[in-house]
């Protein structure tokens, strides 16, 4: 494993990380680097930021082959609508990039949802704050530590 990324210490000062899982192999989405790395796709969760109509941001984690509903995700957040903030601005909001962008060590922490069905495994995986990197966690610290709610999104 390269250097710890912001998202693997604070994961480990938690108690929630588990293992890193890397791979040097180009790959298209979250599902695709999950059957890379031999992992269930289930598993292996995508992290989506958006802005509501109030111009707040949330962040969402959905499993690596599904969509968000944006609807369902609107209405998680209290918000009349959200939609994906534009590429070209992840990297200055969250200090992430496009394919690397975790649910935590985020610039500034946001209110983050995670769909329900994380709560099917007692390990999951997401992104570790960079491209091709990701962490695994168990669930429940995870969920408790980082104030992450459960909701049906997709």
């Amino acid at each position: 494993m390269a250097e710890l990324t912001n998202a693997i210490r604070l994961l480990k000062d938690a108690g929630a990380f588990v293992a890193a899982h890397e791979s040097a192999n180009e790959f298209s989405d979250a599902g695709e680097l999950a059957e890379l790395l031999g992992l269930d796709p289930d598993r292996v969760f995508k992290t989506l930021v958006t802005v509501g109509k109030s111009g707040a941001h949330h962040v969402f984690i959905v499993p690596s082959r599904e969509k968000l509903d944006l609807k369902k995700a609107a209405s998680v957040c209290g918000e009349k609508y959200v939609e994906m903030i534009p590429q070209k601005d992840l990297l200055k909001t969250t200090g992430y990039v496009h394919g690397g962008c975790s649910p935590v060590g985020m610039k500034k922490q946001f209110e983050t949802f995670i769909d329900e069905t994380c709560v099917l495994f007692d390990e999951i995986c997401f992104s570790a704050g960079r491209v091709g990197e990701l962490a695994e966690v168990r669930t429940e610290v995870f969920l408790e530590k980082f104030n992450v709610k459960t909701a049906e999104l997709t």
